[in-house]
């Protein structure tokens, strides 16, 4: 990750504060609601939220966040970047003006590995994220890929890892972005092996 201005928004806070360094105050109206909505929602425990430097030439605006969260077993993980670009204009390739884009990226338990249907499976989790949350939007696709490595001599860690990684956009029809960030998670934390949020697993307590 590429930090950009440190702020941080760590397991058990519920929102980072926006400041004039947030985005700037010549920003488009639809722009800034939409960037403070992002930074105020309450995340998950497991969840460790970070601003980081967005992409400069792919919309007039845009802003970056980074989600990192660790699952119940040791080898899982996941890690992700939610871009968000802005074109006042529009664009008609994303059918609106706020255009969200996701990357995604988890180490997979051998159960999860071995699943035929895995790239199937793992833009599901990204459909049903956003459907679950109620998210609007439109224009919505991607790619899931798959790669497994195997340690040869004395390299450390299990025998052979598989990771997943996703890359997906979609259009946003509202600028307030909660259930977008929300369903972003879901999807981070799916792919971590952690169970729906408030869900306790039995034998965790």
């Amino acid at each position: 990750m590429v930090p950009d201005s440190g702020l941080t928004l760590s397991a058990g806070e519920s929102s980072i504060n926006i400041d004039d360094d947030a985005v700037p105050s010549t920003a488009p109206e639809p722009f800034r609601h939409a960037v403070e909505t992002l930074l105020r929602v309450p995340l998950r425990r497991e969840a460790v939220l970070e601003r980081i430097r967005p992409p400069q030439r792919l919309a007039p605006w845009s802003f970056a966040v980074a989600v990192d969260l660790d699952g119940p077993a040791e080898e899982n993980s996941s890690t992700g970047r939610l871009v968000v670009l802005y074109d006042p204009e529009g664009t008609e390739a994303w059918d609106g003006e706020l255009r969200l884009v996701a990357y995604a990226q988890a180490d997979l338990s051998s159960d999860m590995a071995n699943d035929p249907l895995l790239p199937e499976v793992g833009w599901s989790w990204l459909l049903e994220a956003l459907q679950l949350r109620a998210a609007a939007h439109t224009a919505v696709g991607g790619t899931v890929t798959h790669t497994t490595s195997t340690r040869f001599g004395d390299l450390h860690g299990p025998r052979s890892t598989t990771q997943l990684e996703l890359r997906g956009s979609w259009t946003a029809t509202e600028t307030d972005l909660t259930s977008h960030l929300l369903a972003f998670v879901d999807l981070l934390s799916l792919a971590a092996g952690l169970p729906p949020e408030g869900v306790v697993v039995l034998g965790d307590r």
